[in-house]
């Protein structure tokens, strides 16, 4: 079982710069692949950014150059960094953690942080 807590959201202006945090609790950080998620009412929750447990990462188009994601496994955390917010960034963020156990996968989320992107 993971426990997952986002923090960092909050209200910016465009142009302007928010990191996120993501914290996980009860198991092993280190092997599961962490991504970021978005979701905006009457949207899908849509893919931003992820980082495998190699390191690897991968970014929606909309977001490269513009985020950055990274990870602290001694920390047990995971991070993004958004710069330069644009108003369509607006969305609740979510973590998420995902780990292949041979058989199945173990897909684990967080409660999800408000970004607000607006003048």
């Amino acid at each position: 079982q993971v426990q997952l807590v986002e923090s960092g959201g909050g209200l910016v202006q465009p142009g302007g710069s928010l990191r996120l945090s993501c914290v996980a609790s009860g198991s092993i950080f280190r092997l599961y692949t962490m991504r970021w998620y978005r979701q905006t009412p009457g949207k899908q929750r849509e893919l931003v950014a992820g980082i495998t447990s190699g390191g690897t990462t991968t970014y929606a188009d909309s977001m490269k150059g513009r985020f950055t994601i990274s990870r602290d496994n001694a920390k047990n955390t995971v991070y993004l960094q958004m710069n330069p917010l644009k108003p369509e960034d607006t969305a609740v963020y979510y973590c998420n953690a995902q780990r292949w156990t041979g058989t199945a996968y173990l897909d684990y989320w967080g409660q999800g942080t408000q970004v607000t992107v607006s003048s």
